[in-house]
């Protein structure tokens, strides 16, 4: 019988995690002009201003996770990206980085300490707790996301069937796209 594999487990929720953003962004980037910026409720009202927040957060967070002194410095400026496009560039980079660190995970180095710089202090976390804390983060501002992109020209993505190896079906272009396999993404 198959025992569970934390390792395995983030390895695969950070290729989710890339995929969901690829899916998400590309349905974004479809988007009639005015409709990025647009006022929208949800916990930061725009598109544009969730999305940055993902990808600020994202820079400070995986920075921290490759040992990376960046801190704070991620949230310098609170909206960097203007449009779509831009935006969806920087944040394959960022995905790339995350997914590429937890290819290299072991055990071991998920129980070790991370050190978060946060200004007047350094935060120091377990690896595994930083990671879930952060999918933790992507998923819920996607999620807003892809609720206000109802309100527009463009339907929301399926953002929810990457993990399971039944629903291959629906991701092949995308990790064409990405230069992934199926073998990469379940293995």
């Amino acid at each position: 019988m198959p025992t569970f594999d934390p390792v395995r487990s983030f390895r695969k929720l950070a290729y989710n995690n890339a995929l969901a953003n690829h899916r998400l962004l590309h349905a974004c980037a479809a988007l009639k002009p005015g409709e990025f910026e647009a006022p929208r409720t949800s916990f930061f009202p725009s598109i544009k201003e969730t999305l940055n927040h993902i990808i600020t957060v994202d820079w400070f967070y995986v920075d921290g996770l490759e040992g990376g002194t960046l801190g704070f410095q991620a949230f310098e400026v609170d909206e960097p990206f203007d449009d779509v496009l831009s935006l969806a560039q920087a944040q394959a980079k960022v995905d790339q980085r995350l997914t590429a660190l937890c290819e290299t995970l072991t055990p071991e180095r998920l129980v070790s300490t991370v050190r978060l710089h946060r200004g007047d202090r350094v935060q120091e976390e377990r690896m595994d707790d930083v990671l879930a804390h952060l999918f933790q983060h992507q998923t819920h501002h996607r999620g807003q996301v892809h609720a206000m992109l109802a309100g527009t020209s463009v339907a929301p993505p399926q953002l929810d069937e990457f993990i399971v190896a039944d629903d291959a079906r629906f991701r092949g272009s995308e990790l064409a796209a990405l230069g992934w396999s199926e073998e990469t993404l379940m293995n």
